[in-house]
């Protein structure tokens, strides 16, 4: 464990050594910025119908300076645009009137889809840290379009923020209209004097490819809300408290046509009723408490269907609204500590009989969230939840019983982030704790731990085109001899395996702690050049799996990336880059795991049309999983090319295909092809071939 000790120490001066540095920062400015000026009216003189034919919109200055970053960056936009804020007491008002030169392309789609539309996106940066935003966005035909940003990144788009604001346009024979009614309840935002807002407005004409910022953005430029504008002239407007309640009251009906007669637990129609609520309640424009009480499955889509063949778990997407709104703040850096779905999640326990009736989930009795962002640029993030005592109703030979398959438990997760300096530093610090109610005679004391802890600090530093950051925790479970064993055979560790030596399966233990860090550091932003390498480790001991998730440990890997590329079109290709990378990793015993390497090849050409060639080198490795819990096995090495060929995105009529060829040195031979069509004949239909 040497290695352990030597990888923890150096990361944990990592660490400490970026916050000084991070907070130096302050002494670098972002240069003069545009700026804009909404214009206050009275109130309820707007009415959101997409027709701008208020008077108050003459108060307004107007945006009329945008440039474009596609296709010929830094030129004037082929279209005249102009967008104008007023505000009142309960809302920021965005008119914009959009001429076209060309047909509108606006077919219609669901919301946050609006990538063959033509639309406008106004993105608000409130809190003025240059590092977070929201976006709010509609398409020529009224397709609303929302976004978070949780971090300076163009890419890092979160479309599960769906708050409730209004958007109405029109079109005619010269271009298109746009209202947008944002109100200020579902902003949040500091009460200070002035108040600024970061800002940039977009429009993107798919029909010409034609990207357009208010607020230059370079075509090599991957931040986002750093570059924004500034928006004055929001004064006099105070917090409010914001108190919403959603109860509801649903019932639902599984009809199974192939119902076992003789199954007591079901009569072919399953009905069920259940009820709940949501409040939330805004303290001040900081903070939002929220609560549930048996929140709603049935508000969200399902889970995809999965086969999984593997050993490791499928993760899915939170879609309930309680989850998913400040989910962020909750988040941190590194995405294994807290997984939402372990909340509410399908018990463990086991019932066997002649029927039984298992319990899909377990009942999320409360639960409550804090989050929000406070003046001094630290943000907070505390959630606590219970679930109750779950059982299983089962009949064998006429006897019925009941069977516990899942103990009350108790889940609490708090995270404080702050902001350094104005480019977006800062760190962060969190914590996750889990409690079940189980005795070392409960059946179920077997099959789960009874206590989990997990403590993290991340730091990310900025200073100009470069990023740099690092991340250190610790885990600790504790429960029953039985529960350790399960965690020591599960398939990210395979303690049990018989050619281990660095480890040992130790039946009679009842605690198990890890730990987990990493550095990196990325040149983000660059004309020419960019690159990126990062090193991390994992002890095998490392455990989140009660409220986070984790797919393997037992790890030490070493990552290089370094990428040329041309971002200046010409008449041959719009751009180009040519990458080569390389990834490593060991176990604790030594044993090298991966060895990769790579190579891309990737243009874009003069009609937007993609064409990316990627080849790939697996040198000879052992792999201690491919047995799960058997002897380590060699893997031979590999390689494999793949040609992709996509068609402009933003086209009505859409294809891409798929060609990999590869073979390993034991003669083996993979050959994969696909290819896939897109039509949109009419703004309703779109059919899709693949």
């Amino acid at each position: 464990m040497a290695t352990t000790r030597f990888a923890v120490t150096n990361l944990g001066v990592a660490l400490l050594m970026s916050l000084p540095a991070a907070a130096a920062q302050d002494a670098q400015s972002g240069g003069e910025r545009k700026r804009a000026r909404a214009a206050r009216v009275a109130d309820g003189v707007v009415r959101v119908d997409g027709r701008l034919d208020e008077d108050a919109w003459r108060a307004a200055p107007p945006l009329i300076d945008f440039v474009q970053k596609e296709p010929i960056e830094g030129t004037p936009p082929t279209d005249r645009i102009d967008v104008r804020f007023v505000y009142d007491a309960g809302a920021l008002y965005v008119g914009a009137l959009m001429s076209s030169s060309a047909p509108i392309q606006a077919p219609l789609g669901r919301r946050d889809e609006g990538e063959q539309a033509e639309h406008l996106l106004v993105s608000l940066d409130t809190y003025l840290d240059r590092r977070t935003a929201v976006t709010f966005g509609v398409t020529a035909n009224g397709v609303r379009l929302d976004y978070y940003y949780a971090s300076d990144d163009d890419s890092a788009d979160d479309a599960t923020f769906n708050p409730v604001w209004q958007a109405r346009t029109s079109m005619d024979g010269r271009g298109w209209t746009a209202e947008l009614r944002i109100p200020f309840s579902q902003l949040r935002f500091n009460d200070r004097t002035p108040r600024v807002w970061g800002l940039n407005v977009r429009r993107w004409v798919p029909s010409s490819n034609e990207d357009v910022f208010w607020a230059p953005v370079r075509r090599t430029d991957e931040r986002w809300a750093s570059l924004f504008g500034d928006l004055h002239g929001i004064d006099g407007v105070q917090p409010r408290r914001r108190v919403e309640l959603l109860p509801y009251v649903a019932s639902g009906s599984r009809v199974i046509g192939n119902r076992d007669p003789d199954d007591p637990f079901n009569d072919g129609a399953d009905l069920g009723v259940r009820a709940g609520a949501d409040l939330k309640i805004g303290l001040g424009s900081n903070l939002t408490l929220e609560a549930t009480v048996n929140p709603d499955f049935g508000q969200v889509e399902a889970d995809p269907a999965v086969v999984n063949l593997s050993a490791f778990e499928t993760f899915f997407e939170e879609r309930r609204p309680f989850f998913v709104e400040g989910a962020n703040l909750l988040a941190g850096n590194v995405n294994n500590y807290f997984y939402s779905r372990r909340i509410g999640a399908a018990p463990q326990g086991r019932a066997s009989g002649d029927f039984v009736d298992y319990p899909g989930t377990t009942t999320i009795l409360g639960a409550a969230k804090l989050t929000g962002r406070l003046a001094s640029g630290t943000s907070i993030g505390m959630l606590g939840a219970v679930t109750g005592e779950e059982s299983a109703r089962t009949v064998s030979a006429l006897q019925f019983d009941r069977v516990r398959v899942a103990p009350r438990t108790a889940y609490g997760v708090a995270r404080l982030e702050q902001e350094l300096g104005p480019q977006g530093s800062g760190v962060g610090l969190m914590a996750t704790t889990v409690h079940r109610q189980i005795d070392g005679n409960d059946p179920l004391a077997t099959l789960v731990t009874r206590n989990a802890f997990t403590l993290s600090g991340d730091s990310v530093m900025r200073l100009g085109d470069y990023e740099m950051q690092g991340y250190l925790g610790v885990t600790h479970v504790d429960g029953e001899p039985e529960a350790i064993q399960r965690l020591q055979r599960a398939s990210a560790r395979y303690f049990q395996r018989p050619d281990v030596d660095y480890v040992r399966f130790d039946p009679l233990r009842t605690t198990m702690s890890g730990a987990k860090g990493g550095v990196s550091i990325e040149r983000q932003n660059g004309r020419r050049w960019l690159w990126e390498a990062d090193a991390s480790f994992e002890t095998p001991e490392f455990e989140t799996n009660d409220i986070g998730r984790l797919t393997t440990g037992d790890g030490m890997q070493v990552n290089g990336e370094l990428e040329y590329r041309q971002t200046v079109p010409t008449r041959w290709y719009r751009d180009y880059s040519l990458k080569v990378s390389q990834g490593q990793a060991w176990n604790y015993g030594g044993d090298r795991q991966t060895a990769n390497l790579g190579s891309e090849i990737s243009v874009t050409w003069p009609n937007f049309w993609q064409t990316e060639w990627n080849s790939e080198l697996d040198l000879r490795t052992q792999n201690m999983r491919l047995t799960r819990g058997g002897p380590s096995m060699e893997r031979p090495a590999a390689w494999r090319t793949s040609l992709d060929l996509e068609t402009s995105d933003a086209s009505q009529t859409r294809g891409r295909t798929h060609l990999l060829y590869g073979r390993t040195e034991d003669g083996g031979l993979v050959f994969e092809g696909g290819a896939k069509v897109t039509v949109q004949p009419s703004p309703q239909w779109q059919f899709s071939i693949s």
